[in-house]
């Protein structure tokens, strides 16, 4: 299915394990930490025919609109990736490293400091490299 009715569709099928990432999160964005936010359900790339909460994050709006649209990324807002990098989950270990490969591209000495620290499996590793 795709378009529209794809779209919809895809929603509902991760609208299922809403209560599942809610009770992950703690109801905070698993980015940022930020509590009090509205937030969605974003899935990490590339997607499983299946969604599954294992390719999902539970994120702001903020954090989303910057992995979307890395032009309009705010280098200060990523400061937590930090503590993400170091995550066991495994889509926040990939979104974690694929802004601070984007930031590192930049310029923010930061992000390539600790990228030179992160070491990841390979699936990890061949999961980032896999971004459409």
């Amino acid at each position: 299915m795709s378009g529209f009715k794809g779209k919809f569709h895809r929603e509902h099928l991760c609208s299922r394990f809403t209560k599942d990432l809610v009770r992950r999160s703690r109801s905070r964005c698993e980015c940022c930490d930020q509590g009090g936010q509205q937030l969605s359900i974003y899935e990490v790339e590339p997607l499983p025919e299946e969604p599954s909460p294992d390719h999902a994050l539970f994120l702001c709006e903020s954090c989303i609109k910057q992995i979307k649209n890395p032009k309009k990324m705010n280098p200060h807002n990523w400061r937590c990736l930090t503590e993400t990098v170091w995550s066991d989950l495994p889509p926040l270990q990939v979104i974690s490293l694929r802004m601070l490969r984007r930031l590192a591209a930049r310029d923010e000495h930061w992000a390539s400091e600790l990228l030179d620290q992160v070491v990841v499996n390979n699936a990890i590793d061949e999961w980032c490299d896999q971004a459409t």
